[in-house]
């Protein structure tokens, strides 16, 4: 049964969708993107263990270095063994992984909690971000920026779905939970049920990421597309690089740079997005936005991450990668000043501010792979991305950690106002203007780190691992994409994915009109 996830058994018939890819990868980063909703039942854990917040904390914390790592260290091995079974791997270990940290609940385990969500689903979430990848970059060599931003949106649209979805069901398993009030707090009962409630489902939803992956065949392109003509661009390769010769490059620790500084600053604005907002309107003690405002403040992040993920990405195949990176940082600058000045002028200016620097947060996830396959072409584009990705681990600790200890220094939670976030605002103007000259430094990666032309492999091997080869004069024409017998198979797999993002973005929009309502 097994066989069915070798890389054999991968390569897509003639006249496969392309545009079935996207689906496996929503599929997959919808289920895994939860991990950005671990707030809604943060106290509730605190509650249950009887321990701080710094442990629970942790969890969320471990988990991020895991994705790390594990897209690093796992890159090459996904490249070697195709998207199919590395998706399957990773639905396991993120449902293992709540498996396990249900078991540590139920038995009031912290370290059960911290192996199974943190480590063992850890594992799943760099597996699984990873995995799409360099098979939508092959699908999509015409538009890598809308295929990659279309899958990685769905990481950003996980919250989106799992913070409503959790809280529905912590009611449902503890008829005394209050989801409205933000200080509710479930019992040890209903987490073990919304742990196990998630483990079992995201793992159903997230076979469908194995059920539609394909990879092209080696001689594959879209129809009307002319590889020369893309290669003519500015940084775009038409070689291959290694993942271990990408590491020895220039360009790959200022792109390391780039995605540092970028996510530094933005990850900053979201771990401290509910209490900002209430300390920049506080005056004389009170505060003029309410909890439950500053909640709705919350999902607008949100939906400006997701749809930033894709628009901004999308943006980046008309003007290139470099071009959107200089937006990225060098507008970011001036939104932070904007901030730090001007942002406790009124809660719908600071809004639109907070709200564009996230959509630049999310596009700067999104744009990267694009930008890897622009420099390093498609040979191990996916492996190249997971070691990249240290730079996110290294984000998740430095930009929260930045932000906390200049605020330290300003006076106590509840008591600070917009002032006291100043000096934290415009040292991540100086964290972005680092990111912005790394970008400037780009440059095209020289030849001496280019494989040689790779001669006739098997067809196995050149599917799985190797970038398509672009059709010569004697090659046989394109295939068409879609065979009308895939059309209910597509029409279902969008259909899917609409309605799980639909019902977050639903979800997220009401709780967001408290921002202006009340």
């Amino acid at each position: 049964m097994l066989s069915v996830f070798d890389p054999r058994h991968t390569v897509a018939p003639p006249g496969y969708s392309r545009w079935l890819i996207p689906t496996a990868a929503l599929a997959v980063h919808v289920c895994i993107g939860q991990v950005y909703a671990t707030s809604v039942y943060k106290n509730s854990l605190i509650a249950h263990f009887d321990t701080s917040q710094t442990a629970i904390g942790a969890i969320f914390s471990i988990a991020i270095v895991m994705l790390g790592s594990s897209a690093a260290v796992g890159g090459r091995w996904v490249e070697r063994n195709g998207p199919r079974r590395a998706m399957f791997v990773s639905a396991c270990f993120w449902a293992t992984g709540f498996l396990v940290g249900a078991l540590g609940i139920a038995t009031q385990q912290l370290w059960l909690l911290y192996l199974g969500y943190g480590v063992i689903g850890g594992i799943g979430l760099g597996i699984g971000y990873i995995s799409p990848v360099s098979t939508l970059i092959k699908w999509f060599p015409d538009r890598p920026g809308l295929a990659t931003g279309l899958a990685i949106m769905g990481f950003g649209g996980g919250a989106l779905v799992a913070g409503p979805l959790a809280r529905q069901l912590l009611s449902l398993y503890d008829s005394d939970y209050n989801p409205a009030n933000p200080a509710a707090v479930a019992s040890g009962s209903a987490l073990v049920g919304l742990f196990v409630t998630f483990g079992i489902g995201y793992f159903v939803i997230m076979m469908f990421g194995p059920f539609n992956v394909r990879v092209p065949p080696p001689d594959w392109r879209p129809a009307g597309f002319d590889p020369a003509r893309v290669a003519t661009r500015s940084l775009v390769t038409r070689a291959s690089v290694s993942a271990s010769n990408a590491v020895r490059t220039r360009s790959f620790w200022l792109l390391w740079i780039v995605l540092f500084c970028n996510v530094t600053a933005g990850i900053g604005i979201l771990e401290q997005a509910s209490p900002m907002i209430q300390d920049f309107f506080r005056d004389n003690g009170s505060t003029a936005v309410s909890v439950s405002a500053a909640a709705g403040f919350v999902g607008v992040l949100s939906l400006f991450n997701m749809a930033g993920r894709f628009v901004w990405s999308t943006t980046s195949d008309l003007i290139g990668r470099k071009p959107i990176y200089l937006i990225y940082l060098g507008v970011g600058m001036v939104l932070y000043a904007l901030l730090a000045v001007a942002g406790h002028a009124a809660t719908a200016v600071f809004v639109l501010i907070a709200a564009l620097i996230i959509s630049f947060y999310g596009g700067g996830f999104a744009t990267m792979p694009a930008y890897l396959r622009d420099l390093f072409g498609t040979f191990q584009v996916g492996a190249i991305h997971g070691r990249l990705l240290t730079a996110w681990s290294a984000a998740g600790v430095a930009g929260p950690l930045i932000v906390n200890r200049i605020l330290d220094t300003q006076g106590k939670p509840g008591t600070l106002t917009a002032s006291a976030y100043r000096p934290a605002l415009f040292t991540m103007v100086g964290v972005l203007a680092i990111g912005f000259v790394a970008n400037l430094l780009v440059r095209a990666v020289p030849d001496r780190f280019h494989e040689p032309d790779r001669g006739s492999t098997s067809p196995v091997a050149r599917a799985s691992v190797t970038e398509p080869v672009a059709l010569g004069p004697q090659s046989r024409p394109p295939v068409p994409e879609h065979v009308g017998g895939q059309t209910g198979r597509l029409w279902l797999s969008w259909l899917l994915v609409a309605a799980l993002l639909g019902y977050g973005i639903v979800q997220t929009a009401i709780t967001a009109a408290k921002l202006f309502t009340g």
